[in-house]
């Protein structure tokens, strides 16, 4: 079953595009897992309440012992089941990422949909499960990549981060998120992005106020305010990643 591995620079928002597009195919009723692969500062549990558990991807990175399934939480709003990571030092320190890709493996065996939400930057910690991956997605925060800088943020991230999913053989997408620019500028950023760069801009993500609220009741937006401009952009950009993957497919 397919792998989707998110990717970008900090503050992008591929932690809140991980969750929301969980969010999506649970709604949509693929039993979803959203896997939090920033080992060193992860914050994917903040977006579903899960900040305080008994277990957590880390507990299993320290002891093989533990049963990955020990570490799963099923989303009570919105179905998505969730493998959190831990916010706590000293589960941090010392931990190896090498165990995450036999983790990502056994899990996508068990899943019809998984997302794994990467570090910042270039996704060292993630690096080994692109091996058992399918998709990536980059994340691009537009507004702070103005048109006149676009071009050098294309060349020292999307790029780079293009190659290192090829590497691996997997298709990739683009998402451009918290969107302020006009639709003439964005079309060109889409346009450099596509004929350029070669890769498809699967969702276009405005700007909206309601996000931050979303993550701070643990909710994403697509399921705290689906009528939201963010929710609806999302919604949008999971069904065009649904048909990308799933189009040979019968859902299951």
């Amino acid at each position: 079953m397919p792998v989707i591995i998110v990717t970008g620079r900090g503050g992008a928002g591929k932690t809140t595009t991980t969750a929301n597009l969980s969010v999506y195919f649970a709604q949509k009723e693929y039993r979803t897992l959203a896997i939090d692969g920033d080992l060193f500062l992860p914050n994917l549990g903040f977006h579903f309440a899960l900040e305080n558990v008994s277990y957590t991807l880390h507990s299993i990175l320290k002891n093989p012992d533990v049963d990955p399934e020990w570490a799963i939480y099923k989303h009570e709003k919105t179905a998505v089941n969730v493998m959190p990571g831990s916010t706590r030092l000293q589960d941090v320190v010392g931990i190896s990422p090498k165990r995450l890709r036999e983790i990502v493996e056994l899990m996508k065996y068990k899943f019809p949909v998984l997302f794994l939400d990467s570090p910042t930057g270039l996704p060292f910690d993630t690096l080994p499960t692109f091996e058992v991956a399918d998709y990536q997605i980059i994340v691009v925060e537009v507004e702070r990549s103005p048109i006149y800088s676009f071009e050098a943020m294309i060349e020292n991230e999307i790029s780079k981060l293009k190659v290192i999913g090829e590497e691996y053989g997997l298709k990739i997408g683009v998402v451009l998120n918290k969107v302020r620019e006009s639709e003439d500028i964005i079309e060109h950023i889409v346009e450099e992005i596509e004929q350029n760069v070669g890769l498809p801009v699967i969702g276009i993500v405005p700007f909206d106020g309601n996000v931050p609220e979303s993550v701070n009741v643990g909710i994403p937006i697509l399921g705290y305010k689906p009528k939201s401009d963010a929710a609806l952009a999302f919604y949008e950009t999971g069904e065009i990643l649904e048909e990308w993957i799933f189009k040979k497919i019968k859902k299951v």
